[in-house]
């Protein structure tokens, strides 16, 4: 069987290691358009802020570690043109030698990631101080751009995982940071009322925030010397980042007839089958599967990319929950499962609770962690969580996510065992709380959000 695999970063790699621990007969080949392989994306504001010193390190491993450890052959700067699946073959053009060539196949998997959204005014020309932060390539530019340069002032244009991020790690080198986010709240993947201690935080470490905002207008020739927002704000800038999502790089498959799903990346099943025979899609390019509602969702994650790449190199089935985590100055930023605001848009009638308490016993130095919580009111299924706190989120978001995945309800996880000593947790831990006051606030007692409160006080109205 020979399985060819186009693009090697997270999933297409997954893939091919994932094929050959299976099958050490199969001839696996990939390609791809870029010069680097299996790199981690997600490490790139690290090198850039400087806590990692070497780009090396964010590419682990070469075309020669893979064709030495599991027999891979994969073909950098190689630009796969078409697809032809009637006659399973591909169209490839050699960037080097500048010849095309043809390649057949028995499985296909596209892997061909997704690229980087360029909102106007910015798409209407090109500024040589205007970056994304998506490949290897961009993160040569902009360090190159940096130490070339005298920045001082960096404006960054969205405010999710990368824009986050780089914000942090721009600011500890020392340079003034500007967020612009068009949503009215700082990374609107989770809900508000957790949202407010990012800002809060970014607020801390000196972040100039414009949100609800957006950017207008541009001034320079060729180079981005200010900015104008919507609302009237004028950003002095040496650097921008555009930071404002990504879209399935979906073309080969388009044009090859692949169905593509409802949220614009490519359709699958739950091995990674698209709508064409003996095609798969894994990664960027393609949908998964929430583990809570059973629908599709676009989650353009490195580790939802493994997962996914593992699952169609093992043929298996399995779906992720949305879980993300990252570091934001000193708080760590976790959810997983459904938000508030996606429960209700899934047609569940959610309770929600908010849950502070020490990451261990504060006798012994511990720090408060903000947890909220959302079940099921009828059922009392556990469905999300979002943590905010210094210390000890990701170990109750694992724990969250396991949960989930098992089917718990919020009474479950008051019963979970979970290890304790004062260094390590509380009596009850927080993850044991959260599901004791959900169960309480399902069953007994009134729960007001808050959104209630703020509502209450408005109208003046006594509790």
């Amino acid at each position: 069987m020979k399985i060819v695999i186009i693009g090697s970063v997270a999933a297409g790699t997954s893939v091919a290691a994932k094929a050959r621990r299976n099958d050490e007969t199969a001839e696996i080949v990939v390609y791809e358009e870029a010069e680097d392989i299996s790199y981690s994306v997600y490490g790139m504001p690290y090198f850039l802020g400087g806590e990692v010193e070497k780009l090396d390190a964010l590419i682990p491993r070469d075309s020669d570690w893979f064709k030495k450890r599991f027999e891979i052959d994969i073909h950098i700067n190689h630009h796969v043109k078409t697809i032809h699946p009637l006659a399973k073959e591909i169209e490839v053009y050699n960037k080097e030698t500048g010849k095309d060539f043809k390649e057949t196949y028995d499985k296909l998997v596209l892997a061909t990631g997704s690229y980087s959204l360029t909102p106007p005014p910015f798409s209407l020309a090109t500024y040589e101080n205007v970056f994304h932060v998506k490949s290897m390539d961009n993160t040569k530019a902009i360090d190159k751009y940096m130490k070339g340069h005298d920045v001082k002032h960096v404006t960054i244009v969205g405010s999710g995982f990368i824009g986050l991020e780089m914000a942090e790690q721009l600011t500890k080198k020392g340079l003034l940071v500007s967020i612009v986010e068009l949503a009215g709240q700082i990374f609107p993947k989770i809900d508000a009322d957790i949202a407010y201690h990012l800002k809060k935080e970014l607020k801390d470490n000196g972040v100039d925030l414009y949100i609800g905002d957006k950017v207008e207008t541009i001034e320079g020739n060729g180079k981005v010397v200010s900015l104008g927002t919507q609302k009237g704000a004028i950003l002095e800038t040496d650097l921008v980042i555009l930071a404002v999502g990504v879209k399935p790089n979906t073309v080969l498959a388009a044009d090859a007839d692949i169905i593509l799903g409802e949220t614009g990346a490519i359709k699958v099943d739950k091995h990674m089958k698209t709508s064409t025979e003996d095609v798969y899609a894994v990664g960027d390019v393609a949908e998964s599967f929430h583990r809570v509602t059973n629908r599709p969702i676009y989650q353009p994650l490195g580790s939802t990319a493994n997962k996914m790449g593992r699952i169609a190199g093992d043929h298996l089935t399995g779906g992720p929950l949305g879980t993300g985590i990252f570091r934001l100055f000193d708080l760590t930023v976790a959810y997983t499962g459904l938000s508030e605001k996606e429960a209700v848009q899934a047609g569940f009638d959610p309770v929600v609770i908010h849950n502070i308490k020490p990451a261990h016993a504060k006798y012994v130095g511990g720090q408060e962690i903000t947890i909220k919580g959302v079940a099921d009111r009828e059922s009392g299924r556990f469905l999300g969580a979002q943590i905010v706190g210094p210390e000890g989120v990701d170990k109750r978001i694992d724990v969250f996510a396991t949960a989930i995945t098992y089917g718990a309800t919020a009474e479950d996880l008051f019963h979970l065992d979970l290890a304790y000593a004062p260094p390590f947790s509380t009596t009850k831990d927080p993850v044991m709380y959260t599901g004791m006051v959900l169960e309480n606030a399902r069953k007994n007692l009134p729960v007001m959000t808050a959104e209630d409160l703020i509502a209450y006080q408005e109208k003046a109205v006594p509790l």
